[in-house]
């Protein structure tokens, strides 16, 4: 599958040029298949995705888990916290039925699970839902399965994405954002932290933002859009990447 690039001109110091656009698929490819599963990341990948994120959390036992929710209510109608829970039990669970029948039996992966499933040239986005505990786990993970692999990290807690640059000094981490206020407030620290940039919701860019975002020499990354205009709008702002639920349809109704 050839990979999505959206080639888009936006301005620039009052000149035009190319800036190659990423294509986000947020939980895998979810509009069509269970999120954070093994079968929606490998959907987005057969839909072109450039890249792939994923929400992790750690089990009782220390197993770094692929799941959006502190508990597993909302994706497997059983209510266990998973911080609290063991990795067996939380295996257990059908997180792939509430989505379509055709996913039945689609379980709460590993992390290396997804890993082991990254095509080459491709990139996997971690989302910490957890804290700073997870990190020696994430570490022994990604070292074991990782190789020859490219990963992203990114979180909302200011503390935790700090610390994980320290963790992964040569990879992307972007501190995520949804508050103006907040973003006001934090948002010289993240150069000072060595961050890459912020991935922020796009109804909070706008020109002043995208250009602060610039001038601390920043990447701008922005979540979760399904609308094509809105993916327009975005683009022309200089986002670097945009995070979906339908990679392949967003791509096409943009080209």
């Amino acid at each position: 599958m050839q990979k999505i690039m959206i080639l888009a001109f936006f301005l620039v110091s009052s000149n035009f040029s190319f800036t190659q656009v990423q294509i986000i698929a947020h939980r895998g490819a979810s509009y069509l298949a269970p999120e954070n599963t093994v079968a929606s990341s490998k959907l987005a990948w057969e839909l072109g995705a450039d890249a792939v994120e994923v929400d992790i959390y750690m089990s009782k036992d220390n197993r770094i888990m692929c799941i959006h929710d502190s508990n597993t209510k909302r994706t497997s109608g059983h209510d266990h916290i998973v911080k609290d829970t063991h990795s067996e039990i939380l295996r257990q669970l059908d997180v792939g039925l509430f989505k379509d029948p055709k996913y039945k039996g689609e379980r709460i992966p590993f992390l290396e699970e997804i890993i082991v499933e990254v095509p080459k040239g491709k990139e996997l986005v971690i989302e910490l839902k957890c804290g700073i505990e997870a990190l020696p786990f994430l570490k022994k993970i990604i070292k074991k399965h990782g190789r020859n692999r490219s990963f992203s990290f990114i979180a909302f807690d200011f503390e935790t994405i700090k610390a994980t640059k320290k963790a992964f000094p040569h990879n992307s981490c972007y501190w995520l954002c949804s508050n103006p206020d907040l973003l006001n407030k934090n948002i010289d620290l993240v150069p000072k932290a060595g961050l890459e940039g912020v991935s922020l919701h796009y109804n909070i860019i706008n020109e002043q933002v995208s250009r602060r975002v610039k001038d601390l020499n920043l990447e701008l990354f922005t979540w979760t859009v399904d609308a094509p205009d809105e993916a327009k709008r975005l683009i022309s702002s200089g986002v670097k990447g945009i995070t979906t639920n339908r990679p392949g349809w967003l791509n096409d109704q943009i080209f």
